[in-house]
């Protein structure tokens, strides 16, 4: 899978987020291109971002960095901040930006 962003390293993490749990992607709604995060799209995307409705809660959405695995929205809102396969930790601040991705 090919994460576009600033300076994206092996594990997803860029330029804006690089701590040791900032592995994540997600593929983007609006255009199901993978991002670090809404900074690397608005910075690299040609077009606005948009936030995954509920009713496509199912899609794969969000990708760990580590070991590949893609979660549906629902198994990442769900997921305590862990990956469901290899269980690294995931940012739990990235609670704070859900907004910015997924339909409330």
């Amino acid at each position: 899978i090919v994460v576009h962003g600033l300076d994206v390293d092996s594990q997803t993490r860029c330029r804006h987020w690089h701590g040791p749990l900032d592995v994540i992607a997600i593929r983007f709604a609006c255009c199901g291109l993978w991002y670090p995060c809404h900074d690397c799209h608005d910075a690299v995307a040609d077009h606005v971002a948009t936030v995954w409705p509920r009713d496509a809660f199912d899609s794969h959405a969000v990708l760990c960095g580590v070991c590949g695995h893609q979660l549906t929205v629902h198994e990442y809102l769900a997921s305590n901040s862990t990956c469901t396969r290899c269980g690294v930790g995931f940012n739990p601040g990235c609670a704070l930006h859900y907004h910015l991705y997924f339909e409330k």
